[in-house]
């Protein structure tokens, strides 16, 4: 069953740019006791919406299904259900040429920026070989279009001649983000993109990418499992447990009043300067629960400390359901906090 929208009706409509629709990605694993082969869904059956010029922040613990889901959008990752428009186009639908050309409005920005560069060659080539690839422009045109981009991220462009290795940490991934912006995109997933940065790089590096949306109108995918850092730069927050969307909302209404109990679990955990009295971290009993063998129900039962849980969440799941406006939750007593 495709699930709901995500975007929001407490803001003007605007035509979603990009839509999903009922996204799953299978993999195979292989259980050897019982000689036999079994499928785990990494993403189940997620659908969501980003308005043009929208950043939505996608969190959730690792093994969640955030990167496969990003990956699976641009194509990166063919999914095995669903459907993703762009603008209207029918991404899954497009043929290999001229998918090659349509990748010139998505890009991606990976998390480890070192591995993301070859090491043994400079970052302006690095940053001009997409634009001599995409025919954008040749020579000391493109020499000339590389140079800008550095100064767009904050590089001086004499570091054109450098080798990744002879980079900070913050550098490397503004080569990347530059070399993302080099073929002009409209939509740009980010995939953990400062969380191997230390902090004080972070703020420069969101400051940077909030920046860039501004003045190029990009559309963001902001995957982190940081809620602090998603805060600073999402306009909505979609929150996924072991393949799915638990919860969604406007960043300030997630952030103001979360209703599922793994959302809160999470918040719990981020650091604040002056916390309110009573205000506890909320440490969740066992692991997230396998994807080769999920539970029946709802899948954060386990583990989960609503006052009002009882047998049902063991074998009824639940939908993402309104409960206010833009806010969906996937919990069957959501509404029903002390």
């Amino acid at each position: 069953m495709t699930g709901p929208s995500i975007r929001s009706s407490a803001h003007p409509p605007i035509r979603p740019f990009i839509e999903v629709s009922g996204l799953t990605r299978e993999y195979a694993a292989e259980r050897a006791w019982l000689e036999r082969r079994v499928t785990f869904r990494a993403v189940n059956d997620v659908s969501l919406t980003i308005g043009r010029g929208e950043t939505l922040g996608l969190v959730g613990e690792s093994g969640s299904g955030k990167t496969t889901l990003g990956r699976c959008i641009i194509r990166l990752i063919e999914p095995t259900e669903g459907t993703i428009h762009m603008d209207g186009t029918d991404v899954r639908a497009l043929e290999s040429a001229t998918l090659r050309q349509f990748r010139r409005r998505m890009q991606i920005v990976f998390q480890d920026a070192t591995g993301a560069l070859n090491p043994r060659m400079r970052v302006g080539q690095a940053v001009k070989e997409p634009i001599e690839v995409h025919r954008l422009a040749r020579g000391a045109d493109a020499d000339a279009r590389v140079a800008t981009l550095f100064q767009e991220v904050g590089l001086d462009p004499s570091y054109r001649d450098r080798y990744p290795h002879e980079l900070s940490g913050g550098q490397r991934q503004r080569v990347v983000i530059a070399r993302a912006l080099s073929v002009e995109p409209e939509f740009i997933v980010l995939d953990e993109p400062v969380s191997a940065l230390d902090v004080s790089v972070q703020a420069q590096v969101l400051n940077l990418l909030g920046d860039l949306k501004r003045k190029r109108g990009l559309t963001y995918l902001f995957i982190a499992h940081d809620l602090a850092v998603v805060r600073h730069i999402a306009d909505h927050v979609a929150v996924m447990y072991l393949g799915r969307i638990v919860e969604t909302a406007p960043a300030a209404t997630l952030y103001g009043d979360p209703r599922h109990p793994y959302t809160r679990a999470l918040l719990s955990a981020v650091p604040v300067a002056d916390p309110k009295p009573g205000r506890a971290r909320i440490v969740l009993a066992g692991d997230p629960p396998s994807p080769l063998k999920p539970p029946p129900g709802c899948p954060f039962h386990q583990r989960c400390f609503h006052p009002k849980k009882n047998s049902r969440c063991a074998t009824e799941r639940p939908e993402l359901r309104v409960l206010d406006g833009a806010h969906r939750v996937a919990c069957h007593f959501a509404d029903e906090w002390p």
